[in-house]
């Protein structure tokens, strides 16, 4: 009996295992895009804004969605220059985020809808389509001073986030 248990056992056939991938690509459906590059006038030597009656540029994104009540648009206006020359006193921010152009009737209801934390604003996008987003933008210098001459950049942080 110990000998036929040897002699199966020798017999056995090791198992064998394999790997088997199963891929997917999954497709953006909410796509964000840069309809207006935002620009800074200086009405006063002291303050940088995006307002048109100040020589500014108000920055709108686009956002397009391909299923409605999954994405929430999530868009931060500047607190910082990302760049700029050497600052030596402190800089105040103030900016806001709207609506500014809907494709579908509907949509118009996300800017009483949205919801504002800090310098961030939220925007359920509970329908499908395109709706682009102003957002405005001031930067002011110390206490009545100028900005020092050069470049300023700042920048609007733009996301899609998933429900």
């Amino acid at each position: 009996m110990k000998y036929l248990t040897l002699v199966l056992s020798c017999a056995a056939i090791p198992a064998l295992a394999n790997n088997v991938n199963i891929n997917g690509t999954v497709e953006a459906r909410c796509v964000i895009t840069t309809d207006t590059v935002g620009v800074y006038g200086n009405p006063t030597a002291d303050k940088l804004t995006t307002a048109a009656a100040s020589a500014g540029v108000v920055p709108v994104v686009r956002y397009d969605v391909a299923l409605a009540d999954y994405y929430t648009a999530k868009i931060t206006h500047p607190t910082s220059f990302s760049s700029s020359p050497t600052l030596n006193d402190t800089v105040t921010w103030t900016g806001s985020t709207s609506v500014h152009q809907t494709s579908v009737s509907g949509m118009s209801a996300y800017e009483s809808a949205k919801t504002v934390v800090g310098s961030t604003t939220n925007f359920s996008l509970t329908l499908a389509g395109s709706t682009w987003f102003k957002t405005e933008s001031e930067a002011v210098y110390g206490v009545s001073k100028p900005f020092p001459g050069g470049t300023y950049t700042a920048l609007v942080v733009a996301e899609c986030i998933a429900n």
